[in-house]
């Protein structure tokens, strides 16, 4: 694989990427603004040759790496910012929350060599809307820009493969987890939950409860520890869901 554009070596039935379909055909008034980022300028000024060509998409500037790319997003507010994933200085993945910040609307897709599980993931997490691989087709790429435009994502077919593993496989971990029993709670630790779930605060259970404070305190850390959550209103809901405890 090489940072030069080849014929597309994945294709989907209809040689489309994934998640790609026919133009939408959909009529602008104003060109689709690109910003282009990748650290090799031969790239970014093949990149700009062949998207020239295209009446309806302009490319606006370009950037050799995250940080100049963040300081261009903000000044020129693009439609599309078409990136590179590793690059000095700051990659891509890293620049995007960034950009979101300083140009909220603008749409991300990733263009890469890189088909590591770890940079799709870490990539749809920070906001990119594509994760494409540099071995596809040049007149992709402007079809590819178009289709995020009007609000598609587009992800290379090998590459959602692989999201779509992991997705049965949270699933699957997901079911097993729910075959595990609720842990067992004590009588009195149902009782401070219930009242947790009236909203009342540790003072109040505790004379509702002839107990001290402390001792509400105590049982309240050992819900959350046994029920593995982090506070109090995700144990109500907790319980709630697992039919632990039901409020009438």
């Amino acid at each position: 694989m090489t940072d030069s554009f080849g014929p597309m070596r994945d294709e989907d039935a209809d040689g489309d990427v994934a998640g790609m379909g026919p133009d939408t055909g959909t009529s602008r008034k104003e060109p689709i603004r690109v910003l282009v980022v990748d650290d090799h300028a031969l790239f970014r000024r093949g990149l700009e040759i062949v998207l020239a060509a295209e009446e309806d998409i302009q490319v606006v500037g370009e950037a050799g790496d995250g940080a100049e790319a963040v300081d261009k997003a903000a000044d020129l507010l693009p439609d599309i910012v078409l990136m590179d994933v590793r690059m000095p200085r700051r990659g891509g993945i890293e620049a995007c929350t960034s950009i979101k910040e300083v140009a909220p609307s603008a749409k991300i897709i990733m263009l890469t060599i890189s088909d590591e599980e770890a940079d799709l993931y870490d990539a749809i997490k920070a906001g990119a809307t594509g994760y494409l691989l540099k071995e596809i087709s040049t007149d992709e790429v402007a079809t590819a820009i178009r289709a995020v435009a009007d609000g598609q994502s587009q992800i290379s077919p090998s590459m959602a493969s692989k999201l779509l593993t992991e997705f049965k496989s949270m699933i699957q971990r997901t079911d097993e987890r729910r075959l595990v029993p609720a842990p067992r709670l004590t009588d009195r630790e149902l009782e401070v939950l219930k009242l947790v779930a009236t909203g009342m605060n540790n003072r109040d259970i505790a004379k509702e409860l002839f107990i001290s404070e402390n001792t509400v305190k105590n049982h309240v850390r050992n819900i959350l520890e046994k029920l593995q959550l982090h506070s109090r209103m995700e144990a109500v809901v907790y319980a709630m869901r697992e039919k632990i405890l039901e409020i009438r």
